[in-house]
């Protein structure tokens, strides 16, 4: 076992072949060997005993808005990244909202790069944003190495990123099929979203009627058909609507370039239980009822949907209100992402790799990440170690995001981080952070 520098042991180590005891043999920040258990150590390799803890690979979220430049405020990368760090998370990708200025050309990706490099405790990659008027700066925006391009189809919140209309989404998804690239949509149908019942007040009940599942459903619908006529990849930001299932699962096996995410707080969290007035629980698309929660995890299980994501939305508490009309949509979920899925897989009879798998693997798969996702030679040593069978109970005060509003307070949920590694080394060890150790990622040509 010669050229390595770091060995890490454990009884759980969770492979793409399946969890055994292994030895994890790391050097220059790869995982050089996945090795039997009682492999001898190579001298001059320091070992890291794990025990029992679960090794697992670093999870990568593809779905977090961070916010900086310009809504600091509301989070910043160094906020973030230690948010996520703490969670288990090794690589994110951000989104090109609600920084300012939105990532919509390659100047401001160049803003967002010169934001981020020394703030980032884990990787970093960014996505584009496709507006109606920038469809001229697609392309660059895609040389100069994003992972693809976000688009609204009803309106995102902001101003300075305005949704597509059916036209102005074919022109788009045009540009971007021309050059193999992905287009990741928020899909609600603006018309639906207008006719449904707009009732303010703290009544959770009523949001809920304001954000139909029909709306999710028809832009599915109309986004498939796009895909579809023009051979474009595209995925479903944040699957909220199990109806739209049936429509998912026949454009797979028609051949159409669709990919599927949906988030913990779907997975997790039930409109029963959501508090009037408690609009920590606003997100948009919102959270459904336990029967739509129960159909999106089987989707889960059977493929139909592909990954699961944070869409970690933070902002400033004073935003979150007791009105759902006027509060702010967004949950913050980056460091109980793990442990929020991982307690609700446990009980429905899932295992760590199928968690592993749905975010890890396959995000690091959609994004073209071919170095992450996966302990085995080759892979950057990225790493989690969990602790599967602790609990914890979430207590805001000890969250790392900028902002501690959390849906999660007062929970208790299985699965502590024990410590995070990127590229070999330790960058968080009992919630103890080194100094800032990530990376900007570009896209892989």
């Amino acid at each position: 076992m010669s050229d390595t520098e770091l060995v890490l042991r454990s009884t759980r180590v969770i492979t793409p072949e399946g969890t055994r005891a292994a030895s994890v043999a790391v050097d220059g920040g790869r995982i050089t060997a996945v090795l039997p258990y009682d492999a001898p150590v190579a001298e001059g390799a320091r070992l890291e005993d794990l025990g029992d803890d679960v090794l697992l690979p670093g999870l990568v979220d593809t779905h977090v808005h961070v916010n900086d430049p310009g809504r600091t405020e509301w989070e910043g990368f160094w906020t973030a990244t230690r948010a996520a760090a703490a969670g288990g998370i090794t690589t994110l990708v951000d989104m090109p909202l609600n920084s300012l200025p939105p990532t919509t050309t390659v100047e401001n990706l160049r803003t967002k790069r010169e934001v981020a490099v020394d703030k980032a405790h884990i990787d970093v990659g960014f996505w584009g944003g496709a507006l109606p008027d920038n469809v001229k700066d697609l392309r660059p925006l895609h040389e100069s190495g994003v992972f693809g391009f976000k688009a609204f189809l009803s309106p995102s919140g902001v101003d300075e990123f305005p949704h597509l209309d059916q036209d102005g989404l074919a022109r788009s998804l045009a540009e971007i099929a021309s050059f193999d690239g992905l287009l990741i949509v928020h899909a609600e149908d603006p018309h639906h979203l207008e006719t449904a019942p707009q009732r303010g007040g703290p009544k959770y009940a009523d949001f809920l009627a304001s954000r139909p599942r029909d709306a999710e459903d028809t832009a599915i619908a109309q986004l498939i058909a796009q895909a579809k006529r023009l051979n474009a990849r595209v995925h479903v930001l944040h699957l909220s609507s199990s109806d739209a299932l049936p429509l998912i699962a026949r454009a797979k096996a028609e051949g159409v370039r669709i990919t599927v995410e949906t988030c913990p707080h779907y997975l997790t969290l039930t409109a029963e239980e959501v508090p009037d007035g408690a609009s920590e629980f606003k997100c948009c698309p919102p959270i459904r009822e336990s029967a739509n929660q129960d159909l999106l995890w089987q989707a889960l299980a059977d493929g139909t949907i592909d990954c699961v994501v944070t869409d970690h939305s933070p902002s400033t508490a004073d935003l979150k209100t007791d009105d759902f009309a006027t509060a702010w949509g967004g949950i913050s979920g980056l460091q109980l992402s793990l442990a929020a899925v991982w307690t609700e897989a446990r009980r429905r009879g899932h295992t760590l790799e199928d968690v592993v798998r749905w975010m890890s693997a396959r995000t690091s798969r959609l994004v073209g990440l071919d170095r992450k996702g996966a302990i085995e030679a080759g892979r950057d040593a990225d790493f989690a170690v969990l602790a599967p069978d602790d609990t914890f109970t979430v207590d805001p005060a000890a969250l790392q995001h900028r902002n501690r509003v959390t849906a999660y307070a007062g929970k208790t949920l299985y699965g502590v981080v024990k410590s995070t590694w990127l590229r070999g080394q330790r960058i968080v060890n009992d919630g103890e952070f080194t100094a800032p150790k990530g990376q900007l990622l570009t896209r892989t040509p």
